[in-house]
């Protein structure tokens, strides 16, 4: 299959081969993009270096988000390589360790502000700098999480960033929308990845998840990988402003019952 065929992807987050982001760059490579792929600090590059091999990805660049000039001086290298892009995806996030524990009202005022740069202001900054060089119906998608509609223990101002977050692809698809320009966001279960592990409790919550979802099954980067296939292809042309949850329906629950698997 070659949903993807001379599309080209710009993949932002890629950390190692566990993240989202390689989950999501592998499966538009499986389906034949030609995919980039960018990554936070220069430590990753060396994490990050065979993965792009392994698809053929040979636009690998270093990019702080929390820099207009870095995410400006990726978007000309970009240009310059791809000429337009197809994809842009944005699977960046972050929150201080001692942010994602304990009380809410605890996070600091520079804790809630770096959370808010990273996590949600970098994919509105990213898609104001590729602007000019997203091709007639491209697909940008960003990864959110369920914390933004529900009070999740210890995700605390990680999931009113994704709120904010979710909100932002709203107002993207409107100003991309007359361009044709799709603007989504994939809502994933909880995943086993390097910036989860800094959720205080995510081990119990990962296991008790399988047990609530209505599949009753953990989800995974290459499921998620799969949903943004879809994202990117002109199968989803009319589909723009959304939420795609990928959670093995674990959205959809009021209270957990699990009577029916103890019977």
């Amino acid at each position: 299959m070659s949903l993807l065929k001379r599309k080209k992807a710009l993949v932002f987050g890629v950390a190692n081969e566990r993240s989202i982001a390689w989950g999501v760059a592998k499966a538009l490579a499986d389906q034949g993009a030609t995919v980039g792929l960018s990554y936070a600090v220069e430590n990753l590059k060396k994490r990050v270096d065979p993965l792009a091999e392994s698809i053929g990805a040979t636009f690998v660049e270093e990019c702080d988000v929390t820099s207009d000039e870095a995410i400006a001086e990726v978007a000309a290298k970009a240009k310059k390589e791809f000429g337009e892009i197809d994809i842009l995806v944005h699977s960046i996030a972050f929150a201080g360790r001692d942010e994602l524990g304990g009380f809410y009202y605890d996070v600091s005022r520079e804790g809630f502000l770096r959370a808010m740069d990273i996590s949600v202001y970098s994919f509105t900054a990213l898609t104001g700098a590729f602007a000019d060089i997203l091709a007639p119906r491209a697909s940008l998608m960003t990864m959110t999480y369920y914390a933004s509609q529900k009070a999740v223990p210890n995700y605390n101002v990680m999931g009113v960033a994704k709120a904010a977050l979710e909100a932002s692809v709203r107002y993207l698809a409107r100003d991309l929308g007359p361009r044709q320009i799709r603007v989504n966001a994939i809502s994933a279960g909880p995943i086993r990845t390097l910036s989860a592990a800094g959720v205080s409790g995510f081990r119990g919550m990962y296991n008790e998840f399988a047990s609530v979802a209505p599949l009753r099954e953990n989800v995974t980067a290459e499921d998620v990988g799969d949903s943004a296939v879809f994202l990117a292809s002109d199968l989803s042309k009319h589909i723009t402003g959304e939420i795609l949850y990928v959670d093995s329906g674990f959205n959809i629950i009021g209270i957990a019952d699990k009577s029916e698997d103890e019977e």
